[in-house]
């Protein structure tokens, strides 16, 4: 099972997928100065709530557009699940060229929702994400 994070600047949506299904999900309030350890128990509560274990987990994806807490996550990933986690970033490799100026400045959040919408509908694709700076 994959544990994908996306981390927005108020709210961070955990979700458990099951090849392309998404078995269960939450949204949490996203702490900048939140440990691994924090969020490692966080998850692992509401994983066993849901009658998951961390051992199922076989990979773990991180799109963050909260910088400071990238090291955090990426120890919780190795602490709590033994995983080095997949971090997205402009140079993450999606098939997909990021033809921006400046593709550093693209935030993880636009790089996931551009390949999503691609990998669903096959076409160009306009993408409207509702965050906290809507």
């Amino acid at each position: 099972m994959l544990l994908a994070l996306d981390v927005g600047n108020t709210n961070t949506v955990v979700g458990v997928f099951e090849d392309k299904t998404l078995r269960v999900h939450w949204r949490i309030s996203t702490r900048r100065d939140g440990t691994g350890d924090e969020y490692g128990m966080l998850i692992s509560n509401l994983l066993h709530l849901a009658g998951l274990e961390p051992g199922q987990i076989s990979a773990l994806i991180i799109a963050s557009v909260v910088p400071p807490l990238q090291s955090s996550l990426e120890e919780m990933a190795q602490r709590y699940f033994r995983i080095i986690p997949l971090v997205v970033g402009s140079e993450t490799k999606t098939g997909m060229p990021i033809l921006y100026d400046s593709p550093r400045e693209v935030g993880a959040d636009r790089i996931v929702n551009a390949v999503a919408a691609y990998t669903k509908y096959k076409c160009g694709c306009i993408v409207v994400d509702f965050g906290t700076a809507t």
